[in-house]
């Protein structure tokens, strides 16, 4: 959902585990020329779709480490598949009434610009959290946690399956790359 913390924790994540982070909606900019929400205005929600796919499955394509969407992202059957074969995938979860706390001021999220922002969030969250939970691998319940604590839940998942850096993608090193040699 819009303002779980995305971002924020999937950049603290691969500063963690120091592997690349790539957030999608920036690199959906980055291919428009222009924000997201101008761009919504100009050509509308189902043609941005179309073009957060495309982005989304080059990225999967091309890109090792940890990946944060845009919240809509799952509404694509396409994409929840691509999200689940490319890696581990964390739905950080909080409820309307939280993100509405976070979010209450926030003008740059056209799906917020409505008069009820909290009856909009819960209009979304009812769409979007059965779509969600279908494409994630683990839940981090994010009520009002901190950063720090939503970057431990996801760590104490990836270390319970797999060595984190391999969960995301990121091949080990070699045998011969990790050998330790003294240095005098």
């Amino acid at each position: 959902m819009p303002g779980c913390g995305k971002s924020t924790v999937g950049r603290q994540l691969a500063r963690r585990l120091d592997i690349p982070f790539v957030d999608s909606d920036h690199a959906i900019e980055q291919r428009l020329g222009c924000s997201i929400r101008e761009y919504f205005e100009r050509q509308g929600e189902a043609r941005f779709r179309e073009v957060e796919t495309d982005v989304l499955t080059e990225l999967a394509r091309q890109t090792e480490g940890v990946l944060s969407t845009g919240g809509g992202s799952v509404l694509s059957e396409q994409n929840r598949a691509l999200l689940r074969q490319t890696g581990p995938v964390f739905y950080l979860y909080a409820s309307p009434q939280e993100l509405f706390r976070r979010l209450r001021h926030d003008r740059k999220r056209p799906l917020l610009q409505v008069n009820d922002p909290l009856q909009r969030l819960q209009d979304l969250f009812a769409l979007r959290d059965p779509l969600y939970r279908a494409a994630a691998h683990h839940v981090i319940e994010s009520p009002r946690p901190s950063v720090g604590a939503m970057v431990q839940g996801v760590m104490q998942h990836l270390e319970r399956s797999v060595e984190p850096a391999q969960a995301l993608g990121v091949p080990s090193p070699s045998p011969v790359a990790s050998a330790a040699s003294p240095s005098h």
